[in-house]
């Protein structure tokens, strides 16, 4: 019995032999580029023969790569399979060198199964683990920052002061308009809401307190924070995150330079003194806005609307929130050169590295507020 396979461009299949004795003598090319052809075609030669031996024959091949291998090693394969004798014949030393680079027990082992999802336990406790670890490496490196700032403190000619001023214009002053803007908008919306509920007790005057106070108090410090945290803080982390995986703070390190000092030390002290600043400009722009809305649709004057906000600060609560505007602006900055130290790989790790740290600043922001709010309290 002979019969040819339909004939292909680069190579050609032969089947030669009796019914239990079958031989596949194959010539030509068999590489990549034809490698579902040549397979296909195998296929359907063996699904129309059931031999109780089979034989390649390879002496007419005469080009063989690794995906050529694997489709003759796949006949072998499923020829063991179906238990029929199987055997390679007239290999060629180059032919069986090409061969002996696949595995077979590589190919007889399943393929990889997908992880099986980690039980409600599991996950816990591998983010708790997570969380566990990003806050030791938060607290090491605040322990460093801390003591560069106290060498800058009692070495202030070591500090870049030229760094100090740019990163206070990029964190301060380009941030008036936003910050002036939001705190204006904020204040509008709160002296309205306020005011609709406490015109039904004719108690609008209280609305220049309520506003007064819940802006020096909470809203300034907090909405500044998170402004400056959105603006400078990914700023920060992307510019660092850049220079490590640029090597640019491997070569600081290699010419003696300290990157905590030589870094993130400028950003830190332009942001302690830009934030405080924006909070008192961010409450001065939402009493503003409040005033707008009592002289406009309350009907009170603009004497009367700032002697009761006068009335209702005291120079504590002023003191207060700029104290805690300095620590929100120690967490954003620190938080972002962190992030940034962080880094390892490329592009795609410097955006992670920017995400992560303006989640964790506003998360830790909150946080610290929360706990502002409860020792003020007490103090008070």
């Amino acid at each position: 019995m002979s019969k040819t396979a339909p004939p292909q461009q680069d190579h050609t299949i032969r089947v030669a032999g009796e019914k239990g004795e079958v031989t596949l003598a194959v010539s030509g090319r068999l590489a990549l580029e034809n490698l579902n052809v040549v397979r296909t075609e195998i296929q359907g030669l063996l699904s129309q023969i059931a031999p109780a031996r089979l034989a390649v024959d390879l002496a007419g091949v005469e080009y063989l790569d690794s995906a050529g291998a694997l489709v003759l090693l796949e006949v072998e394969g499923a020829a063991r399979a179906r238990n029929i004798a199987f055997s390679f014949v007239n290999l060629t030393p180059e032919v069986q060198g090409i061969l002996d680079l696949i595995d077979p027990a590589a190919l007889s082992t399943p393929p990889l199964i997908s992880e099986k999802t980690p039980a409600l336990l599991e996950q816990v406790g591998e983010a708790s683990l997570r969380i566990w670890r990003d806050l030791v490496q938060v607290m090491t490196f605040l322990g460093e920052l801390l003591l560069a700032l106290a060498y800058s403190l009692l070495h202030p000619r070591s500090v870049r002061w030229g760094e100090v001023f740019f990163y206070l214009k990029r964190a301060g002053v380009d941030g008036l308009p936003i910050v002036g803007l939001i705190s204006l908008l904020l204040g509008l919306i709160i002296a309205f809401m306020s005011s609709l509920q406490l015109k039904q007790f004719g108690a609008n005057i209280y609305v220049a307190s309520l506003l007064a106070i819940a802006m020096v108090k909470e809203l300034g410090p907090i909405m500044t924070a998170i402004l400056v945290a959105g603006r400078s803080g990914s700023a920060f982390a992307a510019e660092i995150g850049t220079m490590v995986v640029n090597e640019e703070v491997d070569a600081l390190v290699s010419m003696g330079f300290d990157p905590v000092r030589f870094l993130a030390v400028p950003k830190v002290l332009a942001t302690v003194v830009a934030v405080p600043l924006l909070t008192l400009y961010a409450d001065l722009f939402g009493i503003l806005g409040g005033m707008i809305v009592g002289v406009v649709g309350l009907d009170l004057t603009v004497f009367t609307y700032i002697s009761e906000t006068q009335k209702s600060l005291d120079l504590f609560e002023i003191v207060s929130s700029l104290v805690k505007a300095g620590v929100f602006a120690v967490l954003i900055a620190g938080i972002g050169c962190q992030r940034g130290f962080q880094v390892r790989g490329g592009a795609q790790s410097v955006g992670a590295a920017t995400t992560s740290a303006v989640v964790a600043a506003i998360f830790l922001i909150i946080v610290t507020d929360s706990a502002f709010a409860i020792v003020l309290h007490y103090i008070q």
